[in-house]
């Protein structure tokens, strides 16, 4: 069970793509604890997301690279039950250091994980609806259940303008960075016979989707924080998103003189520097609404 390829099939490292959900539910949470904060990121990022991880890697049984590891070892049956074993400790955890509250939702998005690859619904071989479930869940889903731990709040207090908004950004950016993370894997894809939202459109119609709905996202980013903060955080995001948007056009262009060029590597790139870039922004953003900097500078 605690064997080196089950470790690496968890994927840890791969969690520092997923923070920027967790941090910008903190950035705009007015009751934090730091408690809650602390428990809410060990959870999701130490077992959680590895869990899923090693769950969808047990039945995908890739050969070729998948997210955050480039040349994936054979799966081995202690990995679908160290899978589990984490998913019953997020509960246990959730439940006891955070709420209740927070330990459904955990159950939830742990069912719903499990389906994108399990044979018996593999969500991952239904483009559309892969693309809005996987979105919702790792977007707006986590995004609430993030602002409920963090904030010890009940189910009321999420259903409220200026947390709901901010939930749907996140899926927003999801359903465009989604299709780019399978740009690499339609050949693998194919063997299993998975016709994933990427392989629909093909290798430039994903970047020209994934371009669309990331504007999109700017633009909803751009409303909310005129809308419910001041606008220094639009113009913060936009200037953070720069670096993000000149590598992507940077790529795009050595993709269509070459399809080839939409590879591995050049995926991994793109969601590091989205990471840098949103990580970064969204601590400076609880830096700034919470006015927690001036306590600490």
């Amino acid at each position: 069970m605690f064997s080196k390829s089950t470790l690496l099939h968890l994927r840890i490292p791969f969690s520092f793509f997923l923070l920027p959900v967790f941090l910008f539910a903190l950035a705009v949470s007015p009751n934090f604890t730091e408690s809650g904060m602390l428990w809410v990121f060990l959870i999701l990022h130490f077992l959680l997301y590895p869990a899923s991880n090693g769950y969808n890697s047990y039945f995908d049984k890739d050969e070729g690279s998948i997210g955050g590891l480039k040349n994936p070892p054979p799966v081995t049956t202690g990995l679908y039950w160290m899978s589990l074993l984490l998913d019953v400790v997020a509960l246990v955890l959730g439940y006891i250091k955070v709420s209740a509250l927070f330990s459904v939702m955990l159950l939830i998005y742990g069912l719903v994980s499990k389906a994108y690859s399990h044979p018996s619904i593999r969500l991952k071989s239904l483009p559309i609806t892969g693309w809005l479930v996987t979105g919702f869940f790792q977007g707006a889903f986590t995004f609430l259940m993030c602002y409920a731990g963090i904030n010890k709040f009940d189910i009321e207090n999420l259903l409220q303008a200026k947390v709901l908004v901010p939930a749907l950004l996140t899926s927003v950016m999801l359903w465009a960075n989604y299709p780019m993370t399978q740009v690499y894997q339609h050949e693998e894809d194919a063997k299993h016979g998975d016709n994933t939202l990427s392989r629909m459109l093909g290798v430039r119609g994903t970047f020209f989707f994934a371009g669309g709905f990331f504007a999109l996202a700017a633009g909803g980013f751009i409303l909310f924080f005129n809308q419910f903060y001041e606008m220094k955080y639009a113009w913060a995001f936009l200037l953070a998103m720069g670096p993000v948007i000149l590598y992507f056009s940077f790529w795009f262009l050595k993709v269509f003189r070459d399809q080839r060029q939409a590879n591995y590597g050049h995926t991994m790139w793109l969601n590091f520097i989205s990471a840098i870039c949103l990580n970064t922004f969204f601590i400076w953003c609880f830096l700034e609404i919470t006015h927690v900097g001036e306590y600490l500078f």
